[in-house]
């Protein structure tokens, strides 16, 4: 087993990433699903201890192995946040329910509350507001909601982002109201500067919910264009399809690291700048993004050489 213990600076040959990147990377999250956890023979050989794991409830899955998943993860030290999405939600003591046995079983504190990407709700949820706006949330430490930097078609399909803007209002306003920490957990980009603007236009118009940006961790190429199709990646899904044209770049794998740094500089020259976090989405596996940041945040040798 490898415990990880991430240092600033001068941590030796697994250090790659600056000072900047360092400080950004520090206290990030991950993403996982139950049948890929099951792979996983021990998060701590893979994870700091308290690392934040999101478990994302895909239409289908069980939610016994949803919370399983939660008490394994806390079983082995980690901060378990599952996905509690209004479309596949039947009711009010559906939800009741799962929360109750996240809670009993799993010690679960953390919740990030989404609309969903079913089409058709199962039953009479379907945003994020109404499940907020049912009072089961009440005594969780932290609350994440939904962050699209590059819009969201689902709700907005002219790209006007209006109603997105009044849903981020609705939620700043809940976010003054809640004792609960909240976060905006965002769909995951490939350009920076976007992100930047947008996250400097929220602070603009008085949305100061603090920013977990979404990151794609390292994968091949096809790989991410599939997954970013997939899940509406915006305008920054140019940078894959111009990589694709580089048929020098086209069989190597793609890693985050040119915008993970841009937004690291950025946040080193702007600390009221709105980013508080990042969140990976280990599309080309949990192995392999732990390895990739280890390596950049400076993780002891000995933690990083084990993931090798």
């Amino acid at each position: 087993m490898a415990l990880f213990k991430f240092a600033r600076k001068d941590s030796g040959p697994a250090t790659r990433g600056s000072d900047a990147m360092v400080s950004f990377l520090d206290g990030f999250s991950i993403e996982v699903m139950p049948r890929t956890a099951e792979k996983v023979e021990d998060f701590r050989a893979l994870l700091p201890a308290g690392t934040r794991v999101y478990i994302a409830h895909i239409e289908g899955t069980p939610i016994a192995e949803m919370v399983a998943t939660a008490a394994r993860l806390r079983g082995e030290g980690f901060e378990p946040m599952p996905h509690f999405p209004a479309r596949i939600i039947k009711d009010k003591a559906t939800l009741t329910d799962w929360i109750a046995r996240y809670q009993g079983e799993a010690g679960v504190t953390q919740g990030l509350i989404l609309a969903g990407g079913v089409a058709k709700p199962h039953g009479e949820f379907h945003s994020s507001m109404q499940l907020l706006d049912t009072g089961a949330f009440d005594g969780f430490a932290r609350l994440h909601v939904a962050g699209h930097p590059e819009g969201n078609k689902d709700i907005d399909p002219d790209g006007s982002d209006q109603m997105v803007m009044e849903a981020l209002r609705w939620k700043q306003a809940f976010a003054e109201r809640t004792d609960a920490q909240m976060a905006l957990a965002t769909q995951f980009c490939f350009e920076a500067k976007p992100v930047i603007d947008w996250v400097n236009r929220l602070q603009a118009e008085g949305i100061n919910i603090p920013v977990h940006i979404g990151v794609a961790g390292p994968a091949k190429l096809q790989t991410l264009i599939k997954f970013s199709i997939a899940c509406g990646v915006g305008a920054s899904l140019k940078v894959l399809q111009k990589r694709a044209m580089d048929v020098s770049k086209l069989l190597l794998p793609y890693e985050p690291d040119e915008f993970v740094s841009e937004l690291a500089d950025y946040k080193a020259a702007n600390p009221a700048f709105g980013i508080e976090s990042v969140h990976f989405f280990p599309l080309g596996g949990i192995k392999t993004n732990a390895k990739w940041v280890a390596e950049r945040a400076g993780a002891e040798a000995g933690a990083a050489q084990a993931l090798g």
